[in-house]
């Protein structure tokens, strides 16, 4: 509990945990403000929330996700969603490049499968 917390600390600080749950932030006011893209919305409050605590917890899928989702997420890939994987797996490589950037770089691994499709999602934490 202690490690995670430091972790997340340290994340916070010096692995970028801020500055990712901004930009998923300013993301998510921005379709907001575009009614029709309320659900991207939310999907966006959803990454801004696990970027910025990623230890200790894990993205699992909502059992009343149907094919609403799916479609969402369709078009969630094609427009933003692998480019937001693809920068999260170069800043992952680039953080396992030193030893103290593992753990870093681990937690943007994590963030590639929610930032790819993050419909029908919810964050929960590991037991």
């Amino acid at each position: 509990m202690v490690i995670r917390f430091l972790l997340n600390l340290l994340w916070l600080v010096f692995g970028g945990g801020f500055v990712l749950a901004l930009g998923y932030g300013v993301a998510a006011l921005i379709c907001f403000v575009l009614v029709v893209t309320i659900p991207f919305g939310v999907a966006s409050l959803r990454l801004a929330s696990y970027s910025l605590w990623p230890f200790g917890r894990t993205i699992v899928r909502k059992p009343g996700a149907g094919l609403p989702s799916g479609l969402a997420n369709v078009l969630w890939v094609v427009l933003a969603g692998w480019w937001l994987a693809l920068s999260h797996i170069l800043a992952g490589i680039a953080l396992c490049v030193t030893i103290i950037g593992i753990p870093f770089g681990v937690a943007n691994f994590k963030l590639v499968p929610a930032a790819l499709w993050p419909l029908g999602q919810e964050v929960v934490d590991n037991p």
